[in-house]
Order: structure tokens, then sequence, then C-alpha cells
């Protein structure tokens, strides 16, 4: 477990030489339990890092995390009024500046104003740093990923980097449940991607961890570069190329090469495991060192699926073939195109030399499906609340899902954002699938009527489709019509508050 003197070996290594380790049982034995930027999500033990932000400050809440039982806070604004203080910012001289009349660390001092708990000691080197204290450093952020890199280091875990347009949770979390049948395993939590998430989910790494799948999410060129050069992964997962966030990242193109800078982090000892169906994707088999594992429904990749077949919320069947062996699976995943998750989760275990008993159990127990949760209307009507967010591809398997569902299918969908260039044909594509899955057709927002008119191009009926400008007008629509049999798809991006929609209408006994 990361202790105090870890944290002060990291912080005061400059670049070339190594950091300084406090030579004593104090700091040794302060141990942290886990890092967390929310005050109100910290444990006993933890680690609050106080990010300042346009809206909020962390430092603002640092009193917060000790009251919840945070032992250390890493601060870049001076605490020392309210708590004592260890100054990193020069590096490391020992020193710890207490509070007005100073206040031993070992004593319960939790936040601004509360009792003290004892001022019979004006020592500032007690027998027990057990916090709070604050670690006062130049920028918390940059500490935060210096201390993560530090961490990563001290570990043999073996890292597998998940990213990709959509579908980078779910593998995530059916990759983990493979692994775990052998290796004890750490996932990112949620969806902690990014330059502040993942250093979180390294500092919660222990001696104990065999492996970790860690989520890497994509925004600017060289986001995911930077990621592996903190998490070093040997396995890397590419789920696809899309649209999703193609407004801030440009073309598809350029997406596809900030993905593959996953691939090329990879040591030659690795293994790059990509999507074969997608041509963005298989092309960065060229980029990389390692081993190149393909996987999907093409008879050309290492791994693929055929006679794959949805049965709606009761999960997939399909066929997987891998050399001279053929395998009827199972599995608990929603929808047809989660048969590609499956691939990739087999593919790990297979890229880890798990059994096929191993990988067979593992995904049988995958039964989170972390984004789509079905609730019943106070009619009795279906609900399928994907209103995390959305994308072209997201939208078109979403559809798919509908349209293995039997009922009433009712298609409630909202704009989806950040499209960029290809906003016009992803509401199109949208538009043309919804033509031939839904009976009904409810569209929110403006970017809404693109997809509306588009299914009326493809021939759905007009009075088959309604448009509205808010998720008001589209729970008073539906409250007036939904009956026990329908079953309605509930999507769009997730600055459209669509679940406001599912809200409204669940029933709660």
């Amino acid at each position: 477990m990361l202790t105090l003197a870890d944290v002060v070996e990291a912080l005061t290594a400059d670049g070339s030489h190594p950091g300084l380790r406090p030579q004593t049982t104090d700091y040794e034995a302060a141990f942290i339990t886990e890092a967390d930027i929310d005050s109100r999500q910290v444990i006993p033990g933890a680690l609050f890092v106080a990010l300042p932000g346009e809206r909020v400050d962390g430092h603002d809440y640092v009193g917060h995390a000790f009251s919840r039982g945070a032992s250390f806070a890493l601060v870049s604004q001076d605490m020392t009024a309210r708590f004592p203080v260890l100054d990193l910012r020069q590096g490391w001289t020992g020193d710890v500046i207490g509070l007005r009349p100073p206040v031993a660390l070992g004593t319960d001092v939790r936040a601004k104003g509360s009792k003290k708990a004892s001022h019979a000691s004006n020592k500032q080197t007690p027998r027990g740093i057990d916090g709070p204290l604050c670690i006062w450093v130049e920028d918390t952020l940059n500490a935060l990923q210096q201390i993560a890199r530090f961490w990563r280091t001290r570990l043999e875990v073996q890292v597998i980097g998940v990213t990709g347009s959509v579908g980078k949770s779910t593998t995530k979390e059916v990759v983990a449940e493979v692994l775990g049948q052998r290796y004890s395993t750490l996932k990112t939590k949620g969806n902690l991607n990014n330059e502040i998430g993942l250093p979180l989910t390294l500092l919660n790494l222990s001696e104990g961890h065999e492996r970790a799948v860690l989520e890497m999410g994509f925004y600017v060129p060289g986001e995911i570069a930077f990621l592996c050069e903190l998490a070093k992964p040997r396995i890397g997962i590419v789920t696809n190329v899309g649209t999703v966030h193609a407004e801030r990242a440009g073309s598809q193109e350029e997406i596809a090469r900030g993905k593959a800078e996953l691939v090329q982090a990879l040591p030659e000892d690795g293994v790059a495991i990509l999507n074969y169906d997608d041509p963005l994707v298989r092309a960065m088999g060229a980029q990389t060192k390692a081993r190149v594992f393909y996987y999907g429904l093409d008879p050309a990749a290492h791994l693929w699926a055929d006679e794959v077949e949805g049965r709606g919320l009761d999960g997939i069947r399909f066929w997987l073939h891998y050399g001279d062996e053929q395998i009827y699976m199972r599995a608990p995943l929603i929808g047809r195109h989660s048969v590609h998750t499956a691939l990739r989760a087999a593919a790990v275990g297979l890229a880890e030399g798990l059994t096929w008993q191993e990988i067979v159990a593992g995904l049988h127990s995958a039964s989170t499906q972390l984004r789509l949760i079905a609730v019943r209307s106070k009619d009795g009507a279906l609900l399928l609340d994907d209103t995390y967010n959305a994308s072209p591809e997201s939208m078109l398997a979403a559809l798919n899902l509908l349209s293995e569902i039997n009922g009433r299918r009712i298609a409630v969908l909202g704009d989806m954002l950040e499209l960029g260039r290809y906003e016009w044909r992803g509401h199109e594509m949208v538009g043309i699938r919804v033509a031939e899955v839904a009976q009904v057709l409810l569209t929110v927002g403006e970017r809404g009527r693109m997809i509306a008119a588009a299914a009326a191009r493809a021939g759905m009926p007009g009075e088959a489709i309604t448009e509205v400008e808010t998720v008001e007008q589209a729970v008073e629509f539906l409250q007036k019509r939904l009956q026990a049999d329908d079953v309605v798809l509930v999507k769009g991006s997730h600055g459209m508050r669509m679940d406001r929609i599912v809200a409204a209408l669940e029933y709660r006994s």
C-alpha cells in the first residue's frame, strides 16, 4: 500500500535524480488507502487531492475531506493557518509547519473550528503520523501524476489499456471479469479515464494486484501517449474509431491517430488487440512493436464469431472460432453488437494464458451492462434507459437492441452533440435505422429534427413521427400514450438530460 514515505520520495525527485525517502517509522507506517478529488467520496486514510477549477476549488473542501477521515491532502495553497503542513515546494526539508498554537500530527484535527483533541505536545514530529496533514506542492495535478508515475514503477502489475470511441467502459468491465478468474485485478472506477482519473486509479493499486484494466480516453493529440507513459500497459485494446468528440478532435483519421498512441506505446513483448472489422483500427497493426491479435466477425481475424443471435435483455449467443477450436458461447451482454465486447475479453484471456474454462466463466459472470438500464413505467411499458451519452455508433447499436425486443417499439432520441463535420450524416444514419426498427419516433431538440427528417425520407409514416424541443414536452407526450406492451428506447447526448424523461416515467413502488 502507498505510504507517506512513497509520496515524499515521488515528489522530491527532479527527473534526473531519485527522490529522498524519509528514513523514519512515522512516514513508512503512514499508509494511504486511496486517492480522491471529491471530498464526499473519501474514506478513512485517504489522500485528498485539492484541484483548483473554474467553478469549484478543491481547497475549499480540505476540511470536509478531513472530517470524513482523510489522513492527507495534496494542496497548492497555504493551509498553515488551519492544518499541519509538510512543505515540499522546494524539496525535502523534513520540517512540518504547524497550527497556532502547534498541535501534534497524531491528534484529531479534522476541520477549521473543530475541538482540538490535545494541546499537550508542541512537537511537530509525534510518534505517529495519522493525519490530518497537508502536503504543499506547486501544482496538485502535476504532483498527483508524479506520485502515480512513481508508484506504478514500484509495482510488477501487468496493465491492460482500453481505448476506442464506443464500448470502452463495458469492455473494461468484462475484461476485468475474465482476468479475475485467475488474477487479482483492479479496474478503472467509473469512467476515470483521463489525466486526472487514471493517476487516481494507479494510486489505488497495491502489491497484491496482479492485473489492472485501465480505460484511456482521448480528447486531444498526445493525451493517450501521456496516459501510457504513466500506466505502462503491456496489452492494449482498441474497440473502434467513431465520430464521438469529432468537434474537438477533428476527423475520424485524426481520432484514429490519437487512439493509435496506445498501440504505439506497447513494448515488444506486449499484445495489441485490434478490431479487424474497423479499417481504421485494423491499420494500427502496422504501428506497433507488439504482437498483433485481431478479433472480429471476419474469418481473417485471429479470433472471430459468427451466427450471432441477439435475445434482447436475455443476452447474446454466438459461435466463437480460434484456430481449429469452435465454442458455442452464451453471454449476458445486451445487443448483438456486444459480441465484439465478448471477443475483446476472450482475446485478453488468451493473451494472458487463461484456459477456455476460465474465459467462459468470466463471460458468463459479466452480467453488468454499464450504460443501459431497463425499468418499467407505471403503465407497464419497458423503458430502456441509455441516456449516459450518444454517438451515431452507439445510437445504431441501441436501435439494433430495440429491434430484438418484442412489442411496440418507440424510439425517443435527442441531439447528438460534438459531432463536428459529421453532425448531419450522423443524425441521418440514425433516422434511416429508426425507420427500419421502430413504430414510433419522438425526437427532442434542434438536431433531433434531422433524425425525424431522415426517418420520414426513409419511409416512416408522418403520423408516427413527433418532434419536441424539451424533455418536459417529451414526458407529457409519452405519459398520454404509453401502453403495457411498449418498448421505449431513450437516448441522447448527456447534455440533453434525457435521463429526466426516464426519471419522470419510471414506476417506483
